[in-house]
């Protein structure tokens, strides 16, 4: 370092002041702190006021346990907290706070006050701990005001007075979801905005603390645990039905022992959950509130706990995802069973077995055999399926189902009256009293896709063997957990003794490399079924008949019965099959009474 600009040691404040902005950053960040000892003191009821976006002032009130003269006087140095004493209690939290820095960084950028216990307590950057008598409190009151006023060049990064104060709304609500015991309310300017009275469920807390448009009924409360009379973890999932949907994975909400946290294997665990089941592009509204045992999950590694470190996730990931996927195969098969019109679908009532059927018609491989066989003589299996139009293969195999007599078809007591074609897309029918619009390629793209996935298991030897070297004995683990579902999809799974896992055959239509493999299973946290999934989803919806092929009546005939016998009435990647009109709808709909 040159003479100029020698090391030096900052004074007090300006170290204060550094270390506060990693903790405080803005208003929000006041009240999620304030709010967490609240939660921690044992408080029943919380009120959060804020006046000016929460810059001016920050008032939070709470009926916990209060805190003597003497814990006044030091609760706003640094690290002064009572929740840890030892660096191994960092190992086994079970407060929302530990770190004993809230209330310093609090008091190093605004003026901070705090009343319980019949005292008063000032401090600030100007003032240390100033005790001082007053009238006697329930549990505390805890005040911020002036928050960077003696910080201008950081004041300037706020924003205005609204949008601070939205998101200290957002960080009220997101605290008062996982604790429906306690009774919340927030107060803007003095005025009213939300008021969360203490309640038994979980889904009612959801519910009220935030407003979607769409109806409380179609949301509902999952849940599921670890094996073990003494399970690691357990879990409450809010999820809305596949009707409550967005184009983004924004409203996929994950709380861990009552903290909300950034964690991108649970939000891909709901994902995958729903994989199937939601239109394309779009995902879930679920909130995931999560119980661990605190010696398995780290959260001391963000300044602000939005962070978490799992001693093994992997369990919990499909532990999530299977409890998602087993429900919405059984709401699909509940609210279709009956082929209802969109607008009388029914909330699902109990869980249903979900069973693939076994088509009598020709299976995908049969059809490639019959009209993709070389002419030189050349196994059908020697030729890639690329290699051909997808068109074709669609046209062709739409045909062999038509030539079929014995395939699967409505019960008799059911008559389906097929009208024709529309659009160069759609096919008509009536059934029930009701007309059905069918989106052929929807519909057979979901054929091929249940054909395939009732193949899957079909492998092929690889030359030279796909060598998985782990590096955890987290990772050891999983391999050891998932090696008969690998096995059962194609992936034949042997571990070495020289610390490695060796694959020596692949599912025959895997086009991955070995890295890609290592990809899913450790990084992206994948469950096997849903690589041979999206593989066979790939695969059905090259193959499937397109938008403006023309089907002749005797195979468009075969593709709605087809179409009928379905158990899950949405194409591999959710979209419906078809949509169904009453005679009551079009009556309404062309003024008729």
């Amino acid at each position: 370092m040159s003479l100029d600009n020698p090391i030096r040691t900052l004074n007090p404040e300006v170290a204060r002041k550094i270390a506060a902005g990693e903790v405080i950053d803005r208003p929000n960040a006041i009240v999620r702190e304030l709010l967490d000892n609240s939660i921690d003191s044992g408080a029943k009821n919380i009120t959060l006021e804020i006046t000016g976006g929460g810059i001016d002032k920050i008032r939070i009130i709470d009926d916990g346990c209060g805190m003597t003269k003497e814990d006044l006087a030091a609760c706003a140095h640094p690290h002064a907290t009572s929740k840890i004493a030892t660096e191994t209690d960092l190992l086994n939290l079970s407060t929302m706070g530990f770190r004993g820095e809230a209330l310093a960084s609090i008091a190093a950028v605004a003026r901070l006050s705090i009343i319980s216990g019949g005292y008063k307590m000032r401090a600030s950057i100007t003032e240390d701990h100033i005790i001082e008598e007053t009238a006697p409190v329930k549990g505390t009151i805890v005040q911020s005001e002036g928050l960077f006023e003696n910080f201008p060049a950081r004041r300037q990064f706020l924003k205005r007075a609204g949008t601070e104060a939205l998101m200290c709304k957002n960080t009220f609500i997101e605290k008062a979801m996982s604790r429906p015991d306690i009774s919340f309310k927030f107060i803007n300017d003095g005025e009213i905005k939300l008021n969360l009275p203490a309640c038994d469920s979980i889904k009612e807390r959801f519910i009220a603390a935030n407003t979607y448009p769409e109806d409380k009924a179609l949301f509902f409360e999952l849940t599921g645990k670890a094996s073990g009379t003494e399970p690691d973890w357990s879990f409450t999932t809010i999820i809305g039905e596949p009707a409550v949907s967005r184009t983004n994975k924004k409203e996929i909400y994950i709380y861990v022992n009552g903290r909300k946290i950034q964690e991108y294997a649970l939000v891909q665990a709901v994902e995958y959950g729903g994989m199937g089941f939601f239109p394309n592009g779009t995902y879930p509204v679920a909130s995931v509130f999560i119980n661990i045992n605190p010696k398995l999950v780290d959260f001391n590694i963000h300044p602000a706990k939005k962070e978490a470190r799992f001693y093994d996730i992997s369990d919990l990931h499909h532990g999530l995802s299977s409890t998602i996927k087993n429900f919405f195969q059984g709401y699909t098969r509940s609210n279709f069973e009956e082929n209802k019109p969109a607008d009388e679908v029914r909330p699902y009532q109990q869980h249903i077995t979900y069973t693939t059927p076994s088509y009598s018609d020709r299976s995908f491989s049969d059809f490639r055999s019959k009209y993709f066989s070389s002419s030189s003589g050349k196994k059908e299996a020697d030729i890639p399926l690329h290699t051909f139009s997808t068109e074709s293969l669609a046209f062709q195999a739409l045909q062999a189902a038509s030539e079929k007599q014995d395939t699967l078809s409505t019960p008799k007591t059911e008559t389906i009256r097929f009208i024709g074609r529309c659009l160069g897309t759609f096919l008509l029918a009536e059934k029930g009293g009701s007309l059905f619009i069918i989106d052929q390629h929807a519909a057979h793209e979901r054929l091929l896709f249940d054909k395939i996935m009732n193949s899957q298991g079909k492998n092929q030897p690889l030359l030279i063997p796909y060598k998985i070297h782990t590096e955890s004995k987290s990772q050891d683990n999983q391999l050891e957990k998932l090696k008969n579902q690998l096995t059962a999809i194609g992936f034949e799974t042997e571990k070495k003794e020289d610390g490695y896992w060796e694959i020596s055959s692949i599912p025959e239509r895997w086009t991955g490399t070995e890295y890609d493999l290592r990809t899913l299973l450790f990084v992206k946290q994948v469950e096997p079924e849903q690589i041979i999934r999206s593989i066979a989803a790939m695969t059905a919806c090259k193959a499937a008949v397109k938008d403006g092929y023309y089907l002749d009546d005797e195979t468009g005939r075969k593709l709605v019965e087809q179409a009928f016998s379905l158990p899950d009435p949405h194409c591999p990647h959710g979209r419906p099959i078809y949509t169904v009109l009453s005679r009551e709808k079009l009556f309404e709909l062309v003024k008729r009474t």
